[in-house]
């Protein structure tokens, strides 16, 4: 199992650069995503966490101090944190906010579910066609907006986006534009920190009226609403091309068997250890101090595979990979880690692995092509039980 050399915190843009540059959809550019990655950096995020006005500003957009977004979700999708603790963290908030704030991890929560039953399947459209946009609109999708430009902007250089401008983006490219919502899914994909499948796949079907008869409209309002200097810096501001909410037919409903019960990828309810691992697997779910199977195995290496055939095929942005580089160097001050570049299942042939379950179809794949000696449980805030996941009101109930 051939290895590539340390990495510290301070040069992993430049590791990255060196060692996975030529994995990157953006190579060169300057990686400066909006979180620092590791455990200690999200501890200290965690333990910084106030979300008090969370329920009011959550959506605010501009300027930055206006907003209430935590940014604790990109240490959340990569096992850094769990949902559960994060919920915890907020006891002492005002009760509206802390109310809003569990609502959105239940959100989450709910994402994971659904991906859980559909994976793969996801790729297409769940409970209904997407929305039928208008004629393509040129001028909808021009460059000098300022809206727009900032949005695609602050993805593309931190790697992080609130809630309200993911929706913006993915409404402006699908609903108004008629672009494939698939292709501008995959773009955001690539440059989101916290970017995962369930929740952002979720995010574009839920924009584009796939999971419900309505699709979401953006418009000049909500930017007057979120980021009210935008408009009057704007070439555009007395000609916008948004002014109006876009037009849009909903698409034909579908069958949806598979979403009112199903079998769900789920994962053992407790450890099923058949013999003593040689390493801890970690996969990018599970890069955490506290992660299930590196808690069970506190004395055992562990191994992180940058799986060079994954990521050959979908370009993230240097940024993703720099977040992931930062994580694992903070990881190897505390404990004996190896970095492989490489196929997971060629590099770790042969290898007892002890690993926590991830609920994604290519841990499943992965894992049953390895030696995987010891399983451990995946952090479930609700463990999947087969139920309806339609929607989140009929799957929280």
């Amino acid at each position: 199992m051939p290895h590539l050399p340390n990495v510290s915190i301070d040069d992993a843009t430049r590791w990255v650069a060196r060692h996975l540059g030529h994995l990157v959809c953006d190579p060169g550019a300057a990686a400066l995503p909006a979180r620092r990655g590791g455990q200690r950096a999200a501890d200290a995020a965690l333990a910084a966490l106030d979300v008090t006005g969370y329920a009011k500003r959550r959506n605010q957009v501009h300027p930055l101090k206006s907003r209430a977004a935590t940014l604790l979700s990109p240490y959340i999708r990569h096992g850094l944190l769990t949902l559960a603790e994060a919920a915890a963290a907020c006891d002492g908030a005002p009760a509206v906010d802390r109310r809003k704030f569990i609502d959105e991890l239940w959100w989450q929560e709910y994402t994971r579910h659904l991906y859980a039953r559909v994976g793969a399947r996801n790729a297409a459209p769940l409970r209904r066609r997407p929305a039928t946009a208008a004629p393509a609109w040129p001028q909808a999708i021009r460059d000098d907006m300022v809206c727009v430009q900032h949005v695609r902007d602050e993805l593309e250089q931190t790697g992080w986006l609130v809630n309200q401008t993911r929706m913006w983006l993915a409404s402006h490219w699908s609903v108004r534009a008629g672009h494939d919502w698939r292709d501008g899914e995959e773009w955001m994909f690539q440059h989101l920190l916290d970017g995962s499948r369930a929740a952002n796949r979720y995010g574009w079907q839920w924009s584009v009226g796939a999971m419900t008869s309505k699709a979401y409209g953006f418009s000049r309002w909500q930017v007057e609403r979120r980021a009210p200097t935008w408009c009057a810096l704007c070439p555009l501001a007395s000609e916008c091309p948004i002014q109006d909410w876009p037009t849009a037919s909903p698409g034909e409903p579908l069958d949806d068997a598979l979403l009112r019960a199903g079998p769900d990828l789920v994962g053992p309810g407790e450890a099923e250890i058949a013999a003593t691992p040689e390493y801890v697997w970690l996969t990018a779910e599970s890069l955490g101090d506290r992660d299930p199977a590196m808690l069970a195995w506190p004395m055992t290496p562990a191994v992180f595979v940058f799986d060079e055939p994954l990521l050959d095929r979908l370009r993230l942005s240097a940024k993703r990979l720099v977040f992931i580089a930062e994580t694992l160097a903070d990881l190897a001050d505390r404990r004996s880690l190896r970095i492989v570049l490489g196929d997971p299942v060629v590099e770790l042939h042969g290898v007892a692995l002890a690993s926590t379950f991830a609920p994604v179809p290519g841990y499943q794949r992965r894992a049953a092509r390895l030696n995987v000696v010891a399983t451990h449980p995946y952090p479930w805030m609700k463990r999947p039980s087969g139920g309806d996941v339609r929607s989140h009101s009929a799957w929280i109930r």
